[in-house]
């Protein structure tokens, strides 16, 4: 089970950073697509030894930000991302989830 912490000035509704789910507003504890989203991150973050997962996730973020020169598109297009958007409402995901699952959406 996650820990979660209320940040009510969060950019974002959630944001993982192990071992912790930071929530915009308590109620976002219950929105089970939305820690589903999270705790694949965790997931994501535990495989890379969590900070290399970050590294790699800004790099991915400034190359996208170079390459479409538009935040949104480059966020959406952070490899750990498309793992988690594709698979956020698919609730057993996890419990048969790959490591590094995420490799298979590079391009």
């Amino acid at each position: 089970m996650p820990y979660f912490i209320v940040v009510p000035q969060l950019p974002a509704a959630a944001m993982a950073i192990y071992p912790f789910i930071l929530i915009k507003k308590k109620a976002y504890q219950d929105d089970v697509v939305l820690v589903n989203h999270e705790k694949i991150h965790h997931q994501q973050q535990l495989e890379l030894l969590i900070v290399p997962f970050y590294l790699f996730y800004v790099v991915n973020y400034v190359f996208n930000l170079i390459k479409y020169a538009y935040h949104q598109k480059a966020y959406y297009h952070i490899i750990f991302e498309k793992e988690a958007y594709v698979n956020e409402k698919n609730l057993n995901y996890l419990s048969h989830r790959k490591r590094f699952a995420w490799l298979k959406l590079l391009n």
